[in-house]
């Protein structure tokens, strides 16, 4: 688009319309600009204006046109059919896109270079510094979560601070942008502050040095008293109800409000804040804490559920607040529990209670951690009869609010994988290792500054090998499932695995599940500078996770050979006849505890606090009226369903291997 000159007629008008400019001449316009919706305007240094003949429609039926009135413009280009109206003091070196609103806005500014919060040090993890992830647009959990932790790789960290470096330089200017169709009203300082197209900024008090990344798939909302400094705010999210930030991320689809708070954090994908404090965290996708009695500090976390007043302590009083904790995906903390780091904490674990002594249970999967006497408690395996992991893994995949077609985050949503599964093989492992230093008669043992009570150690041993069972039979079924299995060699060849990637250890990325060889060769290649650019980096990550069911295959049937005795070169129909009736056994047994667990929110001391008035009929009625019958329950009929499509699966593979026994 060519911009002309301002005619001296239309300096006429502007200047009736109390319009001033220091110097006319180095004013442009769009061929199509009209000098009528201009009013009350100073104009100063180099301005460009498009043209104002839009209008725009306002809640409760209120229309107002596009157009400039009563504001201070200093070397800004104006687009076309914008409206800026009652700015306090001034707007400074931005670029604002077509069709943007802006009224009753104190101040927006540029100051000298900045790079919109890229490139911010945000001190996850420990608060006196040492795990600084330089936060930027196209941050990554998994970029991340390599970045803060692998500081035993210093040539890995300074290659890695250079690919950020050099994304902080392409963006790096001095003069601001405001996208398309935003809307900024009622609002204080904007400072240094980029913002994406769409996005809705309403009664924020400051927001200083970052990036609202916003997008018409998926525009941001940061709404009244907000206070924001030094951030990187993602597509999808909302920051809402006097939220304060410093030295943030926000990933996409995040939502935090009713004055949460945070400081040197992470937030990645669909993490929700409300209420309570963060410190120096690391929350992977889906970390959620609604209380406000709530302190999460100096861990890491993913799928997680803080309750009520649950807090962790880094500080021992001595050289500071230098420890850190990590929670395995899947962790939840009931009300008032505490845990003093360091600790780590399994996958998929319940924290119940306070603990006080640094336990590691990462080798423990799916277990309670329970307070008894100041002493823990582990119980190993037990959380794989509760309904709640259920529902958990079945409810993430639904609240994923991402619109964004650009995903910065690869999650993985599966219950059972390698990585859980590798676990429960070395909690086997290690459970049957205390068995033979103790006894099998011994009633209590003690674990990793826990102690496990000697039923608990059994049944942890049995809730593993139902779940080893399940994850394996599944996915030899899965493998088979566009097999025609007419003969033994034909099936072989199916069960055959495309590629040796996939064996041995499993890591979890912040929600990404990868080989750990696959992740040590992306690794090997930044060092190498390889890969320099953070898009050919989250190009990995995506491969990764597109790859995972072939990866994963790779490993089950590794695992397959050795846990049921059988090898490629002599499999038969009937050996996976076999394994899929103990697949079926597994399958329907865990339902069956599921199903019981259900149950127990439908027993008699739930009644409790219902038919206030009335005698038992009238209980059991006002109980049913609002939390339902127990067989109608929608989770209720879901596990049945599951235990009926499950047991008509196994019995339709069986039915056609057996043309091949």
């Amino acid at each position: 688009m060519t911009y002309r000159k301002l005619t001296v007629s239309e300096i006429e008008k502007l200047q009736a319309q109390a319009c001033t400019s220091q110097n006319w001449d180095i004013i442009t316009v769009h061929p199509n600009f009209d000098t009528q919706y201009i009013h009350q305007v100073n104009f100063s240094g180099d301005i460009r204006l498009g043209y104002f003949e839009s209008e725009f429609d306002l809640p409760g039926g209120l229309k107002k046109h596009s157009g400039l009135k009563n504001v201070c413009l200093h070397n800004c280009t104006i687009g076309n059919n914008v409206l800026i109206n009652n700015v306090h003091n001034y707007i400074a070196n931005y670029e604002i896109d077509d069709d943007t609103f802006i009224e009753n806005l104190e101040l927006m500014y540029v100051e000298g270079r900045t790079s919109f919060g890229n490139g911010v040090q945000a001190s996850v993890l420990n608060e006196t510094g040492g795990r600084e992830v330089s936060i930027n647009d196209k941050l990554s959990a998994h970029f991340a979560y390599i970045h803060s932790f692998y500081r035993h790789r210093p040539l890995l960290v300074q290659k890695m601070e250079e690919i950020v470096q050099r994304y902080v330089n392409e963006v790096t200017s001095d003069i601001g942008t405001i996208g398309k169709n935003v809307r900024i009203t009622n609002t204080g300082t904007i400072k240094n502050v980029r913002i994406g197209d769409c996005a809705v900024i309403e009664g924020s008090r400051i927001i200083e040095n970052g990036s609202i990344n916003s997008n018409e798939y998926d525009p941001v909302h940061v709404g009244y008293n907000v206070m924001i400094k030094d951030f990187i705010i993602c597509s999808g999210s909302r920051i809402e109800d006097g939220t304060m930030l410093a030295r943030c991320f926000i990933g996409q689809a995040c939502e935090l409000g009713h004055t949460y708070s945070a400081s040197d954090s992470l937030f990645f994908s669909n993490c929700q804040g409300e209420n309570g404090e963060a410190c120096a965290i690391f929350a992977g996708p889906y970390t959620v804490t609604h209380h406000k009695s709530t302190l999460l500090i100096s861990g890491m976390f993913s799928f997680m559920n803080a309750g009520s007043g649950s807090n962790q302590s880094n500080h021992m009083y001595k050289l500071g607040p230098i420890h850190q904790g990590v929670m395995e995906r899947g962790g939840k903390t009931t009300s008032d529990s505490y845990i003093l780091w360091p600790a780590r904490i399994g996958a998929f674990s319940l924290v119940m209670g306070r603990h006080y002594r640094n336990s590691d249970t990462s080798k423990m999967p799916f277990s309670y951690l329970i307070e008894n006497n100041d002493e823990t408690v582990l119980v190993p395996g037990v959380n794989l009869r509760s309904v709640g992991t259920i529902r958990d893994a079945q409810k993430f995949p639904k609240r994923d609010k991402r619109k964004d077609p650009n995903q910065l985050d690869q999650i993985n949503f599966n219950l059972l994988s390698p990585y859980t599964v590798q676990k429960m093989f070395q909690g086997i492992e290690a459970l049957k290792a205390l068995q033979e230093t103790g006894g099998e008669s011994s009633q209590t043992y003690t674990y990793q500054s826990c102690r496990i009570n000697g039923t608990s150690l059994k049944r942890g041993i049995k809730y593993y090998n139902i779940a080893i069972t399940k994850f394996l039979g599944n996915s030899i079924i899965s493998r088979l499932k566009n097999c025609a299995c007419k003969s033994n060699e034909e099936i072989r060849e199916a069960l055959n695995p495309t590629t040796t990637d996939g064996l041995f250890q499993w890591r979890d990325l912040a929600g990404l599940l990868a080989p750990s060889t696959k992740i040590d060769d992306l690794i090997d290649d930044i060092e190498a500078g390889k890969l320099t650019q953070m898009e050919e980096v989250n190009k990995v990550f995506a491969e990764l996770h597109k790859n995972y069911y072939e990866l994963e295959w790779t490993w089950a049937w590794d695992k397959i050979q050795t846990y049921f005795e059988v090898s490629l070169e002599t499999i038969t129909a009937k050996d996976i006849i076999d394994i899929v009736e103990k697949w079926k056994d597994a399958v329907i047994s865990l339902d069956k505890m599921i199903y019981d667990d259900a149950k127990k929110e439908f027993s008699l001391p739930t009644r409790i606090s219902f038919g206030l008035d009335g005698n038992k009929r009238d209980q059991k009625i006002d109980f049913e009226r609002v939390r339902g019958v127990f067989e109608k329950n929608a989770f209720v009929e879901a596990v049945l369903e599951h235990i009926k499509v499950k047991t008509q699966l196994g019995d339709n593979t069986i039915k056609k291997l057996e043309q091949t026994v």
